[in-house]
Parts: C-alpha cells; structure tokens; sequence
C-alpha cells in the first residue's frame, strides 16, 4: 500500500500560522485549523445552497455567497 497522502502542506500552514500570529504552535494545530477551515467551508456552501433555493436560483452563485458569509463566518467567531 502506497503512504498516505496530506491533503495539505503541513509545513506550510504552521509556517503561515505562525508568521500571523507570532506564537508557538502546538504538535497537531495545523490539523485542527484544517477541520475547522473544512467545516467553515461546509457551511457555507450549505447556507448558500439554502439561500439559493429560497430565491429560486438554479445554482450557487458568487453574489449568493456573498450573501450568508457573513452568517457563516459569526458561527465560527471564536
């Protein structure tokens, strides 16, 4: 069996993390601002998915997205 791929650069996210932040990161923090990432994501496609339907559109569109980012993103205030 082949090794596991990553589904993304892990060096890369600690590396931009903490260039933002200016802290120390824990072992696996990379993974869990992933997960949350994915879930944001998620939801957003789903509240825009909703919003779509409710005004009729066939599909999801940039300016439906605009719509219910700011929803989504208060959700995920930490």
């Amino acid at each position: 069996m082949a090794a596991s791929q990553s589904l993304y650069p892990r060096s890369t996210v600690k590396r931009i993390v903490k260039a933002h932040s200016g802290r120390t990161l824990t072992k696996n923090v990379d993974v869990m601002i992933f997960l949350d990432y994915t879930l944001f994501m998620q939801d957003l496609v789903r509240e825009a998915s909703i919003q779509a339907k409710q005004s009729g559109e066939r599909g999801i569109s940039a300016k439906t997205i605009r719509k219910v980012t700011e929803k989504s993103l208060r959700k995920f205030k930490g």
